[in-house]
């Protein structure tokens, strides 16, 4: 794949691409348990056992 042809790849569907996994990102951090889980993850620092 020569630079031109990937710029232009790059350039049509990266874009999209990038979106597509913003977007699937978003809707994994909002679906229903996730609030739960993230309490959770957000607690490992402070957690006293070893």
């Amino acid at each position: 794949m020569s630079y031109e042809s990937f710029r232009h790849f790059a350039d049509s569907w990266g874009l999209l691409y990038m979106f597509a996994i913003f977007i699937g990102v978003v809707l994994f951090l909002l679906r229903p348990g996730a609030r739960e889980q993230a309490k959770n993850a957000a607690q490992i620092p402070f957690n006293e056992e070893r």
